[in-house]
């Protein structure tokens, strides 16, 4: 007979991995380690698709999840675990492939994921003007249960991977001086992952319209840039993420 109070229960995520246990326990966190509870809740609410377990579409979805965790949550190359930091390329909407470094430079999470050739005045979100703290302060704020995604439809398993994903969220706090509106924001893209051969990532592309998403944060009323700061300041959200 099993006794459960002397049964030691180890945390984990139904989605991802690499955010806890033995192997995770000197990786350095930018703010500490991440909570998925409340952003695998929403998923869970509003998936369109659930994937029989060890299909295909189940496994790039975890590999999606895990390798967004870690490209917004670790700071150091060394606690990488689904890529290869040192042949690393990314490139977005068949943009110049560019390494981990340099992403990193253009501010990593967010901002990376942003980029324009729009001149500065139309930019709606200038990832030139952010930092990586100050895009994940802005999307946490503006979505407070997180952001999630799906997987659709997978074209092609490994070793190179093609997808087709859904984002979405419910935008219940400001974003850039435009107040919550509560309602649901989603956008649907492509995506393509290279495999090596120890299944670790070498290339990331993706293919989206980032004006499905920046349109439908602009639509609530302007409100005082103070009520924003008033809000993000010290943002109790920055742990959970989708």
């Amino acid at each position: 007979m099993n006794d459960s109070s002397s049964e030691v229960q180890v945390k984990e995520d139904k989605y991802r991995s690499y955010l806890y246990g033995e192997g995770e326990k000197d990786t350095k966190w930018r703010y500490g380690v991440p909570n998925y509870d409340v952003v695998n809740k929403l998923f869970e609410d509003g998936r369109t698709k659930v994937w029989p377990a060890g299909s295909v579409e189940e496994e790039v979805q975890n590999i999606v999840k895990t390798w967004e965790m870690e490209m917004f949550h670790k700071t150091r190359l060394e606690d990488f675990k689904t890529i290869d930091p040192s042949n690393y390329m990314f490139s977005l909407n068949g943009r110049k492939l560019i390494s981990l470094e340099e992403k990193r430079k253009q501010g990593g999470g967010y901002n990376s994921l942003l980029q324009t050739s729009l001149p500065e005045k139309y930019r709606l979100y200038n990832p030139a003007e952010e930092t990586t703290d100050s895009a994940h302060v802005a999307f946490t704020t503006t979505f407070p249960r997180g952001f999630a995604v799906e997987i659709m439809q997978v074209y092609s398993g490994p070793p190179v991977i093609v997808y087709k994903f859904r984002h979405w969220g419910f935008k219940e706090g400001p974003f850039k001086g435009h107040a919550p509106t509560g309602e649901k924001v989603e956008f649907y893209g492509m995506g393509i992952f290279t495999l090596d051969e120890r299944k670790k990532i070498v290339k990331v592309e993706f293919f989206f319209d980032r004006g499905e998403l920046l349109g439908a944060l602009v639509k609530g009323d302007q409100i005082s840039d103070n009520s924003v700061n008033e809000t993000t300041s010290g943002c109790p959200f920055l742990k959970n993420t989708g």
